[in-house]
């Protein structure tokens, strides 16, 4: 799985590299993350990898909406866009999350979910960009120069 979602991860800091949306340093950055995931072992699962409130339906029960991304990746993947996107600015969204989940991330997967980051960084930066979206070109770099 690792080396799967480095390829994966490395594809994206292509693209990045293609439209010089990166800095030398951000790039390095990337790539380092990339190779560190190469060798690290992580649990598999279905993914949604869009999970976020604008794809939640809340109401008489919970619905999730959206699986164009869906796919077999780690299982902790799914946390990295509410982590970087939503919990930040909102850290007691991330308690009653995983008071609702029913157990927390142990130190190792909270590391890992820090090189989700990256990911979450780089595909924001090079989305942002294809789709004239500065505000998620901006939300890629700020999660970029946090992981620094």
């Amino acid at each position: 799985m690792g080396a799967a979602l480095a390829d994966r991860f490395r594809s994206w800091v292509t693209r990045a590299d293609s439209t010089d949306l990166l800095s030398g340093t951000q790039r390095s950055l990337l790539l380092q993350t990339a190779n560190k995931l190469v060798g690290t072992s992580m649990d598999s699962a279905i993914c949604h990898l869009d999970y976020q409130p604008r794809n939640w339906h809340v109401g008489v029960g919970f619905w999730t909406f959206d699986f164009e991304h869906m796919r077999r990746d780690a299982r902790i993947r799914d946390f990295a866009r509410l982590e970087f996107r939503h919990w930040q600015a909102a850290p007691q969204l991330r308690e009653a999350f995983f008071t609702g989940y029913g157990s927390r991330l142990t130190d190792t997967e909270q590391r890992l979910l820090e090189r989700f980051g990256a990911i979450e960084a780089v595909t924001a930066i090079v989305r942002g960009h294809e789709q004239g979206d500065a505000v998620l070109s901006a939300h890629g770099h700020t999660v970029l120069a946090q992981l620094s």
